[in-house]
């Protein structure tokens, strides 16, 4: 913090104070002078996500420093790291939970920053734990691909989905490791072994179940440039984390990082001026939805769900249906998933920043259910991640089938048995519908799951919230996100939404590691 201080300090008597009126109206964020604001954005970040109270502190008076010498000092744009859920309900989690603030520090050690999506899976403290040091093995340690080929893997995948959010995080990581600015123009400007990669990474991203052997063999077989299995299986789990990850981080309304574009602005508020002490302590904008789930409560509907798993449990009890009508129920299932509308909007075209990174953009989960195509069907025990999948990832990658297991196993058992207001309630049944149903409509059954449940458990606007998250996440909206479960906490909701992006992964890792499997036989 002291060489920080003492930069900005030089950087301030460099230049001259700016007069009020040197910031055209039209500038959207940085006034001149682009490395002093780049450092005074990077403390704003500090004063507001730093887990350590010292550092937040002294970047608070750095800031204030600054600004009585006269110099524009930034202010945060929107309401905290999620723009579905209160920034009060987010960081009083850390406050309150021991383990949550440990691993916030231990983050921010390891990265030197404590990225949105971390903070809104600090609900979640376990989970939050596997999914950083999963993710950490993957970009950081020792394995197949080289540091800036997974930095730049992340970027293709989450342009796949238009996440800006992400693809900017990773072009700077991709930067720092000494990536090769020029590929960030376009995947035609990576090199040639990358560029295959984008059959791969569209089809995972929307389509899995039409992964063959032939792609992998055209990966692995290339004359030049070829893959190994070990890289592949490396960048198919980087692909499939990047996926899921932009349905995550669409379903919970992520912000842009303070410190990154579209996180900060350097213009006045419009409302009323007020000192940098208020950014440092959160009061720097008012938060119109401190409840935003509160006048839409649906009346009884936590009661009503609860009484559908009782009854379900009983119909379980008294009697078990043919394995006939069991297949006959998924296939229903399976066909009206399909009809279930992602989203109101129209078609939204990828910006050339995002659409670069990726090829054939019309190429999507809508399109091919639009055509009346049905989805193959893939039964568990024929291919399962527990007998097949974790397997084949272990062997080729080391450790890492231990960590997805163990990250998936989390997002499934995950339960602190309460439902809204309720406790000591076992919610085992809900989870698995959500699961099965994601898996289902990627194609995947299980012959011992009753799939007549799903419609007992999971209501229309949850279904189109799922399926627009998994599916098309990019046009996930706050009005879809409020109008499922009204009555159940934000915590519960990250919850659903870590359940979606995990079962997601694990489904497009099986047709993935499927494909591989049958190149290798």
């Amino acid at each position: 913090m002291e060489n920080i201080q003492q930069v900005v300090m030089k950087k301030i008597e460099a230049i001259k104070p700016m007069p009020p009126g040197a910031l055209s109206p039209s500038a959207v964020g940085s006034p001149p002078n682009s490395d002093l604001n780049a450092i005074l954005a990077h403390l704003l970040m500090l004063s507001k996500r730093c887990p350590f109270e010292d550092v937040r502190a002294l970047s608070g008076q750095l800031l204030r420093a600054a600004q009585d010498l006269g110099v524009r000092i930034p202010r945060p744009l929107g309401n905290g790291p999620s723009r579905f859920i209160p920034e009060k309900e987010i960081l009083k989690v850390s406050k309150v939970a021991d383990r949550t603030q440990s691993i916030f520090e231990d983050a921010f050690s390891t990265l030197g920053r404590l990225d949105n999506i971390s903070v809104v899976m600090g609900f979640h403290p376990h989970y939050l734990e596997s999914f950083l040091r999963t993710q950490h093995y993957l970009l950081q340690m020792d394995g197949p691909l080289s540091l800036h080929y997974r930095h730049y893997i992340g970027i293709m995948a989450a342009a796949r989905h238009q996440c800006s959010y992400l693809v900017n995080l990773h072009v700077n990581d991709f930067l720092q490791v000494g990536g090769d600015p020029k590929w960030l123009n376009g995947l035609d400007e990576a090199p040639r072994k990358l560029q295959p990669l984008g059959e791969l990474n569209k089809i995972l991203a929307h389509r899995p179940w039409l992964l063959t052997k032939e792609h992998i063999e055209q990966l692995v077989k290339a004359e030049e440039h070829s893959w190994s299995l070990a890289e592949l299986i490396h960048a198919v789990v980087l692909l499939t984390h990047y996926h899921s990850l932009a349905s995550f981080t669409f379903g919970c309304g992520i912000m842009p990082e303070i410190h990154s574009d579209g996180g900060h602005t350097f213009r006045p508020p419009s409302l009323s001026q007020y000192c940098v002490c208020d950014i440092a302590n959160g009061n720097g904008h008012a938060n119109h939805h401190d409840d935003p789930l509160g006048n839409q409560e649906t009346c009884g509907e936590v009661e009503v769900l609860m009484e559908r798993m009782k009854q379900l449990q009983e119909c379980r009890d008294d009697e078990e249906a043919s394995q006939e009508e069991m297949a006959t129920r998924f296939e229903r299932e399976k066909t009206e998933s399909m009809l279930v509308v992602t989203a109101e909007d129209e078609e939204s075209a990828p910006s050339r920043d995002i659409s670069r990174h990726f090829e054939d953009p019309s190429y999507g989960y809508k399109e091919f259910s639009r055509r009346g195509e049905q989805v193959p069907t893939l039964r568990v025990q024929d291919y399962s991640w527990e007998d097949h999948g974790f397997s084949l990832v272990n062997r080729l990658y080391p450790d890492v089938g231990q960590m997805l297991d163990e990250k998936f196993q989390l997002a499934y058992n995950l339960t602190y048995n309460t439902m809204a207001t309720h406790k000591d309630v076992d919610t085992s049944m809900l989870r698995r519908a959500i699961w099965n149903y994601i898996h289902c409509m990627f194609g995947i059954r299980y012959d011992d799951y009753d799939y007549g449940e799903i419609n007992q458990l999971l209501d229309r606007s949850f279904k189109i919230y799922i399926k627009t998250m998994v599916c098309s996440p990019e046009k996930t909206t706050r009005r879809m996100y409020e109008s499922f479960w009204r009555q159940f906490q934000h915590s519960e909701k990250v919850h659903v939404n870590l359940l979606l992006m995990e079962a997601r992964m694990q489904a497009e890792l099986l047709y993935a590691l499927r494909a591989i499997t049958r190149y290798m036989t």
